[in-house]
């Protein structure tokens, strides 16, 4: 199959160009004397107001594909393209820019400092942003009642579970109003519940707030809840779902 996403085609759901667009891209690493394949020969859309995931085993090339998208990493061959713009002509003070304004991370293991309170955590972004006092409390109180934990605001890590935490880390992601998140493993450290009410909320997140959000995950029980599907096998995309079509027959009638 073509790995070029035709969502915007197949659903009509998009009409704009792709916010990101990934064009053969390749990513390997020098293990002595053998070349090792993260990412081999990947194309991929990525539009906007979407919810996509990458499913794959740990090692199947997820985290250095998400990386790409982010700018995190570059390929060593091929192209990843913001906005119609190859990321690799980015100065670092635009990368910089990029990575502060209009792409959102959010980690598995949370990254969180411990010595600041959830309200702290999601306002710390803002403030390096150069975002003024009155806006800064604006955006931070409203994700973080958009995730459900204003009144654990003022608590520090420690003090919040793995689901809140985790909450944390996406209010934190969604209040510098970027045009992206890109999740790595966010429910990899959850219980199946949290890891369903994250999943949940990315879904309302794109349909209630227009976002585009990429996540990846090893648990194929999310998958009902997602726009795009994407395996991930051995640095190459295997098989792509679409909306409306049950998760399980990409897993249970492979094209490849």
């Amino acid at each position: 199959m073509s790995q070029v996403s035709d969502a915007a085609e197949a659903t009509g759901a998009a009409v704009s160009p792709p916010l990101i667009q990934v064009r053969n891209a390749s990513r390997s690493f020098r293990l002595g004397s053998e070349t090792v394949y993260a990412v081999r020969n990947v194309s991929l859309d990525i539009h906007r107001n979407r919810f996509i995931t990458l499913v794959g085993r740990s090692g199947s090339g997820k985290t250095t594909l998400l990386n790409l998208l982010a700018g995190l990493d570059h390929p060593n061959d091929g192209e990843v393209f913001f906005d119609d713009r190859d990321l690799a002509a980015f100065s670092e003070k635009e990368m910089i820019h990029l990575r502060r304004n209009r792409i959102g991370v959010v980690f598995q293991s949370f990254a969180l400092l411990p010595l600041l309170s959830a309200y702290e955590n999601v306002e710390l972004p803002l403030r390096i942003a150069g975002v003024g006092a009155g806006e800064r409390s604006r955006r931070t109180q409203e994700v973080l009642e958009m995730v459900g934990l204003t009144r654990r605001a003022k608590h520090r890590p420690f003090e919040l579970s793995g689901g809140e935490q985790q909450r944390i880390s996406i209010a934190r992601a969604v209040a510098i109003q970027p045009d992206i998140i890109l999740a790595d493993e966010p429910t990899g450290e959850l219980d199946s519940t949290n890891a369903s009410h994250i999943f949940g909320l990315f879904q309302q997140m794109t349909r209630d707030r227009g976002m585009t959000i990429v996540a990846t995950t090893h648990d194929r029980t999310l998958l009902d809840m997602a726009d795009e599907i994407y395996e991930i096998s051995d640095g190459m995309l295997t098989q792509r779902a679409l909306e409306g079509t049950d998760p399980a027959d990409l897993f249970q009638r492979p094209e490849s």
